[in-house]
């Protein structure tokens, strides 16, 4: 009796949550509530983390070379076409950069910005194949912490943006995780086509700090609200989550560039252990292999 009042009341809640979400999305392919998209979470985290690497411990790594290419490209495009999408529909065609609410009508603008706001959230699911690739080749190194909250949390709390509030203010940090993701997978495409490209990867070494900057944009962009006298913005929920996400990403990286560069363990072995001079913003120059943390 007590287990189904439980699940009463946890019915009743959600009903009372889901009444103010946008009908516009409602039937959109995995829209129509989060279960879909907590089980494929669920199943990418257990695969990448026990299941996966089980498989594989006795075999040897499979070859994805031709795989990876045409993947991290793809991706490219993707991002390309989400970039130029997100600016049409707002952040080129009328946004403010300051307090951008969220258009709720069926204007074929508002429209354009919500299916890009999906196509963003479906491209999370996308990109959880980077952690596989990393598995299936036995990579297990790369599969970090980091990486896998990054690629659980992201379409997770990008179903609540598509349900309740795609577009407005809360969208800038698509817009330039796009713009990222466009050089990032452009440097892992090349290092995929193998060493005589190597020649084309000399920025390498700003990724990191591309990143860093990445997330303080973030952060700085949503602070405002906070600052701001008047700002009615549909759903203040997603601001606050907006600024913790950017601000917890900005420490994991800072702990990574920490780790990763001061402290020389992502050196070559052979140099590991020797006093490192030469920086150039704060990465040694040309020394480092840069893994996928977007």
């Amino acid at each position: 009796m007590e287990f189904f009042n439980l699940q009463t009341s946890v019915a009743r809640i959600y009903d009372e949550f889901i009444q103010n979400a946008d009908l516009r999305t409602e039937q959109w392919l995995l829209m129509s509530s989060p279960l879909p998209q907590t089980i494929i979470i669920a199943a990418y985290i257990y695969f990448v983390t026990s299941l996966g690497p089980r498989l594989m411990e006795n075999r040897k790594g499979f070859d994805l070379k031709g795989v990876l290419i045409v993947y991290n490209f793809s991706v490219v495009a993707l991002s390309l076409y989400m970039c130029y999408e997100f600016v049409m529909s707002g952040w080129g065609t009328g946004y403010s950069f300051h307090c951008d609410l969220v258009d709720y009508s069926d204007s074929p603008q508002a429209m354009r910005m919500a299916a890009t706001c999906w196509l963003y959230y479906f491209s999370k699911f996308i990109e959880m194949l980077d952690t596989i690739f990393f598995v299936l080749r036995k990579k297990n190194s790369q599969v970090t912490f980091l990486h896998v909250y990054h690629h659980s949390i992201m379409p997770f709390t990008w179903w609540f943006g598509v349900r309740f509030a795609p577009g407005g203010l809360g969208t800038f940090h698509a817009l330039l995780n796009c713009v990222v993701h466009v050089i990032m997978y452009t440097y892992y495409g090349l290092t995929a086509m193998g060493p005589n490209y190597q020649k084309y990867l000399w920025w390498k070494k700003y990724l990191t700090t591309i990143q860093l900057i990445q997330f303080v944009m973030v952060t700085t962009h949503i602070s405002q609200y906070f600052f701001m006298k008047d700002c009615p913005y549909q759903f203040p929920i997603f601001i606050y989550i907006i600024g913790l996400y950017g601000l917890i990403f900005l420490f994991l990286f800072l702990n990574f560039w920490y780790h990763a560069y001061t402290k020389g363990k992502r050196l070559p072995k052979v140099l590991q252990a020797q006093t490192w001079a030469h920086h150039t913003n704060g990465v040694m120059n040309g020394n480092v292999d840069h893994d996928k943390y977007q």
